[in-house]
């Protein structure tokens, strides 16, 4: 049996960055920073229908791990109202481990997704994930500073990125605090709007 694979995906600008700086309720993905400019590819039409096999990826994994900024804005996660950005039934259907300083219970959602608040740190997430998981993948959600911690721990075994061919010059980017990383493309495809480009990790 194949052993479970700890995959991430993420989208960026040809110069690595995926969110701006500030990110809070009113600007999810911070000061001057337009999600639509990296995202289009997923949602808009004609386009998304090219990027189905990718669009299905990001979802397929037996449990997600995911940071404290993507999970919501700091004025609003430490609240017992919040419950994430996704309304009452979130996309993941299936557990969902949260980077956080602050306890919280878990909260039980729609459609089988159930969000864990981790204190303990990366590896206690990781822990947590693959063992909910059982014999499918884990999935490091993001944002870009959650899947530099993990590539840096060298916890990450494939690494898929969807590059949009713009450039953001400021923000949240991915590889930050990354050194010596060595990627071996397994797989490359897309349109000219997005490229994608899954990488094998090499330990």
């Amino acid at each position: 049996m194949e052993k479970t694979k700890v995959t991430s995906g993420l989208t960026v600008s040809l110069d690595g960055f995926s969110a701006g700086h500030n990110q809070r309720f009113e600007k999810p993905f911070g000061d001057n920073f337009d999600s639509n400019l990296l995202d289009h590819w997923m949602f808009s039409e004609p386009e998304k229908h090219h990027h189905t096999k990718e669009i299905a990826a990001i979802l397929d994994a037996g449990a997600f791990i995911m940071g404290s900024n993507m999970f919501g804005p700091k004025d609003r996660r430490g609240t017992s109202e919040w419950k994430g950005w996704w309304g009452n039934n979130p996309p993941y259907h299936a557990p969902v481990f949260v980077l956080t300083h602050h306890e919280r219970p878990p909260i039980e959602m729609e459609g089988g997704t159930t969000f864990h608040f981790v204190t303990d740190g990366i590896e206690a997430a990781l822990r947590m994930a693959k063992e909910a998981a059982g014999d499918r993948n884990v999935k490091i959600m993001g944002g870009a500073n959650t899947i530099n911690q993990y590539l840096a721990a060298g916890l990450i075994d494939e690494l898929w990125l969807h590059l949009v061919p713009v450039t953001i010059g400021d923000g949240s980017r991915l590889f930050e605090g990354v050194p010596n990383l060595q990627l071996e493309p397994v797989e490359v495809s897309g349109t000219g709007v997005v490229t994608h480009i899954r990488y094998r990790v090499l330990k």
